[in-house]
């Protein structure tokens, strides 16, 4: 019990490290700007979204400052996806998983859109009593982790799953595609898609494979510049990394760390049947 405190405890102060260092360590104060001799700017053009991003990062700081949870990534692998989220800021997040991480994640894109989907509705409920400002969507997959196998085979044999059609909404057929998602998912274009969930490590589990699948999806069919980054956890089991190797493709894989493997799969004209 003593060590698993000691290591939550460092786990916790590493977080708030990140979040001081990501506001260059004015996240809880900052001086008055003069902006004329002896002139204070007006108050009242301070913008309220400003404002709102500042307290987003205290609440942050004070919720890891006073958590006992163990964060679900490590140290190393949470600075993999942080370097790149603090480039793009503000951008469009979508993170498969509701988890203790994920007041981090909207803290650091405080003005732009952070969305989490998540399967376990008492989960959703009870996350968003502590932290009411996350947007979640609740996902019913219609997979099971038992089932990762026919999937691949049944991704072989349906047209509608094929990279060459490569859609989501509406897509009844394909099995791997997500066609319950709200419409914000589908309309938006995602510079960022976190997989840390939904879970995968037990039979009757959703697994990971249409989260892999879809992600990939919107990748492709991405209209704006630039590349869609997509970081896919657990890679250590065999289903995220047999999956992630046929959709998001080993040539797109530009790091790993731990258990972390980071992927920038850039939009793709559907002119092939395979995604890799």
């Amino acid at each position: 019990m003593l060590k698993l405190a000691i290591v939550s405890l460092v786990c916790t102060a590493l977080l708030i490290s990140i979040l001081f260092r990501m506001s260059n360590n004015s996240i809880l104060c900052r001086a008055p700007v003069l902006v004329g001799p002896g002139i204070l700017p007006d108050t009242n053009s301070t913008k309220d979204d400003d404002i709102m991003s500042q307290q987003l990062k205290v609440d942050a700081v004070i919720h890891y400052a006073t958590s006992r949870v163990i964060p679900q990534q490590t140290l190393d692998e949470i600075k993999v996806s942080f370097d790149v989220l603090k480039s793009l800021t503000p951008c469009n997040f979508l993170v498969f998983g509701l988890g203790h991480d994920s007041f981090m994640w909207a803290s650091i894109n405080p003005r732009g859109t952070t969305l989490f989907l998540e399967e376990d509705p008492k989960w959703v409920r009870a996350v968003i009593k502590d932290a009411p400002f996350l947007r979640t969507n609740t996902v019913n997959y219609r997979t099971k982790l038992s089932e990762a196998e026919k999937l691949i085979e049944h991704y072989h044999k349906e047209p509608d799953c094929s990279a060459k059609k490569s859609f989501l909404r509406g897509n009844r057929k394909c099995k791997l595609a997500l066609d319950m998602l709200s419409n914000e998912v589908y309309d938006k274009e995602w510079d960022m898609i976190m997989i840390d969930g939904p879970k995968g490590y037990f039979d009757k589990a959703p697994g990971r494979m249409s989260a892999i699948y879809s992600a990939a999806v919107m990748a492709r069919n991405r209209k704006g510049s630039g590349v869609t980054h997509i970081f896919l956890h657990d890679v250590d089991r065999n289903v995220e990394k047999v999956y992630a190797e046929l959709f998001l493709c080993r040539k797109n894989l530009v790091n790993s760390v731990g258990r972390l493997w980071h992927f920038e799969i850039p939009p793709a004209p559907n002119v092939t049947n395979d995604f890799c």
